[in-house]
């Protein structure tokens, strides 16, 4: 269970080069908008992400409820492992694709496409393997979307209704980014490094749930509950914090200055 405040949550250390990188994008990487496609990359932001996968040995990955062409789109000309979806699409560092089976969506896209028609605010997200309801427009229908949203599942315990930051989204049941971490650290060039995972959504806390008994570091970024024991309060301190782990791991004397990440 969450327990970590915003109070009590530490800055995190900067990662080693023995780090493992994994960056969740909306909220992470880049700031919240009111549409998925609204939001906006900082220009330096790919080659930054560039400089730091080259440094890790390649050993950065996106783990992201997006779609992994999305965040292809969104980071271009770079190609990123991934993980999109919550992990049920993964993209290794050799660029090697892994595809869950989409269930059949259906019934949900049309209970999702029928509130949105009744109700202004909602956006509807046809996802590979999920459907996301987002009510970012519409705060006040919370309740509405989570109670049709559930309803639409009873009964198809192969699907799970996932809560996130103005988002429900109905995906395969047994899939988070904590599993899509864990497939990441059993492959080069993740295995035997110590991972670190940065995410700001209650969908990121399988995520910390994995990477801190590996004696790694989780970090929540901005307010509210949480397992992490590292905090960030902001997408722009995460993007300093990146730019410091750069210049630091970039140094030539690095290796005998800093500390390896803690283990």
């Amino acid at each position: 269970m969450p327990k970590s405040s915003s109070s009590n949550a530490q800055l995190p250390p900067p990662p080693g080069r023995d780090a493992a990188l994994f960056l969740d994008f909306d909220g992470t990487l880049v700031g919240l908008a009111a549409t998925p496609e609204a939001i906006e990359v900082p220009p330096a932001l790919v080659p930054l992400l560039s400089d730091l996968r080259d440094l890790l040995g390649g050993a950065l990955a996106v783990v992201s409820g997006r779609q992994i062409d999305a965040i292809d789109r969104f980071l271009a000309p770079l190609r990123l492992p991934a993980a999109g979806e919550h992990g049920v699409q993964r993209r290794d560092a050799k660029g090697g694709m892994q595809e869950q089976r989409p269930p059949d969506l259906v019934p949900i896209l049309d209970v999702a496409n029928e509130l949105a028609r009744i109700h202004e605010g909602l956006l509807v997200e046809r996802k590979h393997g999920a459907i996301a309801l987002h009510y970012r427009l519409a705060p006040q229908l919370e309740a509405v979307c989570r109670d049709a949203m559930a309803r639409a599942i009873e009964g198809r315990p192969q699907l799970e209704l996932m809560h996130g930051k103005f988002v429900f989204e109905v995906k395969p049941s047994g899939v988070n980014k904590g599993l899509a971490i864990e497939a990441f650290m059993t492959e080069a060039p993740f295995a035997g490094r110590t991972p670190v995972f940065a995410g700001d959504d209650t969908t990121d806390e399988s995520g910390f749930a994995v990477v801190q008994p590996r004696g790694g570091v989780a970090i929540k970024v901005g307010a509210g509950p949480s397992l992490a024991l590292h905090r960030l309060e902001s997408p722009r301190a995460v993007y300093e914090w990146l730019v410091q782990a750069r210049d630091l791991l970039a140094a030539p004397d690095h290796h005998k200055a800093s500390p390896r990440s803690p283990a």
